[in-house]
């Protein structure tokens, strides 16, 4: 596995012929967490937001999107029609992605983030 230094060096090095629904997925996930931040984790294109929001990475057949299990759970009638796992969903090349499920999904994560990170009103005693 390559080591990457960013987002771009990630799509430039995948094929030409998939470069498009990386830009495309990257430029989803960017207006719908417009305040999370891009890296590479775990090899992968990931935005951060009080922690790993979402990441995606190509594979041979599809674009695996990886929201974490409470997503995959909270969007199960959505996802009928795509193959999952516990955090992970497939999305087939040389179809379009679902955009208004993935900005959805983006959101409810950024939502879960912010309320995990909130911080307790103290009580006093």
């Amino acid at each position: 596995m390559k080591n990457f230094d960013d987002i771009s060096s990630y799509i430039l090095s995948c094929p030409e012929t998939q470069q498009g629904i990386l830009r495309e997925m990257r430029s989803i996930i960017a207006r719908a967490a417009p305040e999370a931040s891009e890296t590479i984790n775990y090899d992968m294109p990931t935005f951060k937001l009080n922690g790993n929001l979402v990441h995606f990475a190509l594979a041979r057949k599809h674009l695996g999107f990886y929201p974490g299990p409470s997503a995959i759970v909270a969007f199960k009638c959505e996802l009928l029609s795509f193959k999952t796992s516990k955090g992970a969903i497939h999305f087939p090349l040389g179809k379009l992605l679902p955009v208004a499920l993935i900005e959805a999904i983006v959101q409810f994560r950024v939502k879960e983030q912010q309320l995990v990170h909130t911080p307790k009103p103290k009580i006093a005693l």
